[in-house]
């Protein structure tokens, strides 16, 4: 609604507002009148009406809204160069005027509906943080008459980084939910293979855009097998594989390949590769460590995050030892970026379980459960924790 709605109004807030009122509108029409048959259209037809009243009433105003360009009021209900308006709102924010930061902050907040909180949560900073961030990007658009419209094919592969990098965090904060009850949020999870596979249909020679896809499509094979039926997080190794969404490992592998072809892989073709290995082991205890190590290696040097640097030190425990990964690990607990990270905690308790170091690694779980917010994982926390005492045996380096 809102990314169809912002092309009338000509503006972020204004935007907003009317899409907060059409909400409003329904709530007393639909209870008199009944549900429509489509009520994504009666909402949207009812936001972009209110921008467009918005505006003859107060045509004076015109000069000092955002846009340069945009449709005729004749065009607004053709279909859009995009299949998606939400991926063209998508590009828009993610114009090369604004700091990836701010790129990556407003989307996921407009296009995408997350609360500031769990974009926070994402870029591992504050909250008051990230809603200044969201807040200076609004004014730098409206400051910078920065234009709503599609950019041109010249223009796209400019964006093209920064839109995988917020499709990709949408997916990643409904595969593992920062906060709440449930560990999934499927809403975001659909919502983002949408979005990819709309970007892939748009770029079909991306060799990036397929190593997303890949990497999602691998990663939510795994959807119905993370939490059992007692509710509790099962990790990678206590899952069973039989029940994996084998059409779409087969898709994902398949995307692997191809995103590989053609020259030094990406970051998200490396990551995709990285899950193929995961994905294609008959068994947990029979992953290539060895090769893991080595993608990792190549994924470092080419997007050098403290959370890969993180992976692969458990890759290197499981490796080298426990104790070759936890050296690995408190070389990075003095990242800042890391500070408020509950699975760098979560890894570095484990490892020193490993070690026979309970006092320390009742430490790291506790470090670990004060960070996490999300109940399922939490949960997960508290039993490792409580079953110090009794729990032998390597363990995974993530969640699941």
């Amino acid at each position: 609604m809102l990314a169809a709605t912002v092309r009338v109004a000509r503006d972020l807030d204004l935007a907003e507002e009317c899409v907060q009122d059409a909400y409003v509108s329904a709530m007393d029409a639909w209870l008199r009148q009944g549900v429509p048959d489509n009520p994504g259209a009666w909402l949207t037809t009812a936001a972009q009406r209110r921008a467009l009243n918005a505006h003859k009433r107060a045509a004076t105003l015109r000069s000092k809204l955002p846009l340069l360009v945009v449709p005729e009021i004749s065009e607004i209900s053709e279909m859009s160069t995009f299949p998606d308006d939400r991926l063209r709102l998508v590009f828009t924010c993610c114009h090369p005027a604004l700091a990836r930061e701010a790129q990556l902050a407003l989307t996921l907040r407009l296009v995408c509906g997350l609360t500031t909180a769990e974009i926070a949560h994402a870029f591992l900073v504050s909250e008051p943080t990230m809603a200044a961030r969201v807040t200076r990007a609004k004014k730098k658009i409206a400051a910078a008459r920065i234009p709503y419209r599609v950019p041109t094919a010249e223009e796209l592969p400019e964006r093209l980084d920064a839109v995988l990098t917020v499709v990709h965090l949408v997916f990643t904060t409904g595969h593992a939910a920062p906060t709440g009850p449930d560990l999934l949020r499927p809403d975001l999870v659909e919502r983002a293979l949408d979005l990819a596979r709309t970007l892939c249909a748009l770029m079909p020679d991306e060799r990036e855009a397929t190593g997303l896809l890949a990497l999602m499509l691998l990663h939510d094979a795994r959807r119905a097998t993370r939490v059992g039926p007692d509710g509790h997080l099962l990790l990678l190794e206590e899952q069973d594989r039989g029940q994996w969404d084998r059409p779409g490992i087969e898709e994902g592998l398949g995307l692997v390949r191809a995103a590989l072809r053609g020259g030094r892989p990406g970051r998200f073709a490396l990551q995709a590769t990285i899950a193929a290995l995961y994905t294609e082991a008959p068994a947990y205890a029979l992953t290539d460590w060895k090769q893991l190590r080595d993608v990792y290696d190549l994924l470092l040097a080419a997007w050098p995050s403290p959370v890969v640097a993180l992976n692969r030190a458990v890759v290197v425990a499981m490796l080298d030892g426990p104790a070759a990964g936890l050296a690995l690990i408190d070389g990075l607990a003095t990242d800042p970026r890391l500070a408020g990270y509950h699975y760098l905690h979560a890894a570095r308790a484990d490892l020193l379980r490993r070690l026979g170091r309970t006092r320390q690694a009742r430490d790291a779980y506790e470090s670990a459960i004060a960070r996490c917010e999300n109940e399922v994982e939490r949960a997960f926390l508290r039993r490792r924790r409580d079953g110090l005492e009794n729990t032998d045996g390597p363990a995974p380096h993530s969640p699941g």
